[in-house]
């Protein structure tokens, strides 16, 4: 009985957050090593139904960096960089196309469908809702280094996205796009390409799902994690180096993205079990959340 009882806790627990977050968009931004752990993701994708079915309106955009490189290696293909970049020849934009934009993006989708939920992949071939610009790099002498087949998004399909949403339906995005002025398919970094996308869609909340626990102190050890942060807060964390390497441009990610019209940026560890509906669904959360205020409000 009390097992039973500490259940129809944890369910009114959430029903603030059920109630306040009806009918609220939120992107979750798949991709890294938790895409290459297959029961981790059976969880999150199981999270996104329950969402979906409690009146949230879930929207994934995903990447696919390792699945990627696989592909690659096998077809004789060396990965280039440049600043940290990955340049995208013709032949390796063929790749990604494949293995990111159909065979990724159509398993994510068909397995929301296995769990009991219903998806759209959202692909070159089906609907296509990104749409962009080829960028490049600077030098250290200020000049354009090129990146091949590579772009930022600048413009989102909203009306399609809704439409899904509307419908019950998960709309699964992969991190491409096409380029509005005629330069054809464009491989984009999907940090960024989330942000753009819950940015268009005036999202109520952007969560990253990273294999760390958050923003901490120290990124060596996990008890030092920061549940919430400021904007303010954040940036003095990277003027002060305690956010450094890698965390640093997803942090300036979601800093830039509540300055505009998203509310609330998660970053938590994907490979927690059900770590989407902890995050949400309960009042003090399990990672770091990125907001204009101080504390997780009620409103």
């Amino acid at each position: 009985m009390k097992d039973a009882i500490q259940k129809a806790d944890v369910l009114i627990e959430a029903l603030q957050w059920i109630r306040e977050f009806r009918d609220k968009t939120t992107v979750i931004k798949l991709g890294g090593s938790v895409m290459e752990d297959h029961t981790a993701m059976g969880h999150l994708l199981l999270d996104v139904v329950f969402m979906e079915t409690v009146g949230m309106r879930p929207v994934i955009v995903h990447g696919g960096g390792a699945a990627i490189s696989r592909a690659m290696a096998d077809a004789g293909l060396t990965p280039r960089f440049v600043q940290g970049r990955r340049y995208t020849d013709g032949d390796a934009l063929r790749i990604v196309e494949q293995i990111l934009g159909y065979q990724v993006n159509e398993r994510l989708a068909a397995k929301i469908e296995e769990l009991g939920g219903r998806a759209r992949p959202l692909n070159f071939r089906t609907t296509n809702v990104l749409f962009g610009q080829r960028i490049g790099l600077e030098d250290e002498n200020g000049q354009t280094v090129e990146l091949g087949h590579v772009g930022q998004v600048t413009r989102v399909d909203v009306d399609t996205i809704h439409s899904l949403c509307s419908e019950g339906v998960v709309p699964v995005i992969p991190s491409l796009c096409l380029d509005e002025d005629g330069g054809g398919k464009l491989n984009v970094n999907a940090d960024t390409a989330a942000t753009t996308v819950a940015q268009q869609l005036a999202a109520e909340k952007l969560v990253f799902l990273s294999d760390v626990n958050g923003v901490r102190r120290d990124r060596n050890d996990p008890e030092t994690l920061l549940d919430t942060l400021t904007v303010e807060q954040a940036e003095e964390l990277i003027r002060s180096g305690a956010i450094e390497s890698g965390m640093i441009p997803k942090v300036q990610a979601c800093l830039e993205t509540v300055k505009q019209n998203v509310r609330k940026i998660h970053i938590i560890d994907g490979r927690l079990r059900h770590s989407l509906l902890l995050e949400i669904y309960t009042s003090r959360g399990i990672g770091t959340e990125i907001m204009n205020r101080p504390f997780r409000p009620n409103t």
